[in-house]
């Protein structure tokens, strides 16, 4: 894919004899929306890992626009996980501050004047965005589970990144407050031009969520030496939204009547 702006090509991941990713080769265009699903144990997080810089690869490589991934996450990558990863003893507005007091002083994590008074600016203006705006005050210990994952979405949104990471974000949440949060990521992922690859147990939020739906699973399997196999891509589902100007809400109701769907079987052997 010439437009690629993420590349895996033939990456492997192993830990000793254990075997958890094999021959990968994926590129990611900038501005979609990547579903990963797959059973458990199929090296979903483990992916995510490695696009995030957590992980290096035991073979192959990595590509951000056509250079090595940097070993250490950057601000062009944000993440949020399925636990809240909130600071628990900092307000709705400095926990959201916090990202862009460590880049800018490094040493204190600390903003004095006029650099402050932008922080906090900025950190309003991307609470407001995630819906937030009347609560900056407020700790975690006060807020519903949705109202921490939004505050996780700021957090992850705050330094501008161009590649957004989701690792079962709304695998905690009630079914309508899921269906809020599905309505809000569509919303933030157009609005500031994302690319999003996100994974997730939960199939019918894949397809809804996605532009693009990846299935992780063995290929292979040796009953007397279970993991000498890893996980491939053994389905790579492109999703075209017939409706573009369609209401999140109306693709999440009927997924089937949104989406028409080309099935292109990866061959990762």
């Amino acid at each position: 894919m010439a437009d690629a702006m993420l590349s895996l090509k033939n990456v492997w991941v192993e830990y000793g004899e254990k075997v958890v990713l094999e021959r990968i080769s994926l590129d990611i265009a900038e501005g979609s929306f990547v579903s990963i699903i797959g059973p458990s144990g199929a090296g979903k997080s483990s992916l995510l890992r490695l696009i995030l810089g957590q992980e290096a690869p035991s073979r192959g490589e990595i590509l951000l626009d056509g250079r090595p991934l940097a070993a250490e996450c950057g601000p062009d990558r944000g993440v949020v996980f399925q636990r809240y990863s909130v600071f628990p003893h900092m307000t709705v507005l400095a926990n959201t501050m916090f990202g862009l007091e460590c880049e800018k002083a490094p040493l204190t994590a600390r903003l004095f004047g006029t650099a402050r008074r932008a922080a906090r600016e900025r950190a309003s203006e991307m609470l407001a965005a995630v819906g937030l705006s009347d609560s900056l005050d407020l700790y975690p210990a006060q807020m519903s589970g949705g109202m921490q994952q939004r505050l996780a979405i700021a957090q992850a949104l705050i330094k501008q990144p161009r590649l957004l990471l989701l690792d079962e974000p709304f695998g905690a949440l009630d079914p309508g407050i899921r269906a809020d949060m599905h309505v809000l990521t569509t919303r933030l992922w157009r609005e500031f031009g994302l690319t999003i690859v996100m994974v997730t147990h939960d199939i019918k939020e894949a397809f809804s969520l996605g532009t693009r739906v990846l299935t992780l699973d063995k290929r292979r399997h040796d009953p007397h030496a279970p993991h000498r196999y890893g996980a491939g891509v053994i389905y790579d589902l492109s999703l075209s939204r017939k409706a573009e100007q369609a209401a999140a809400e109306a693709a999440l109701e009927s997924p089937q009547s949104a989406l028409s769907i080309t099935i292109d079987t990866k061959g990762n052997t």
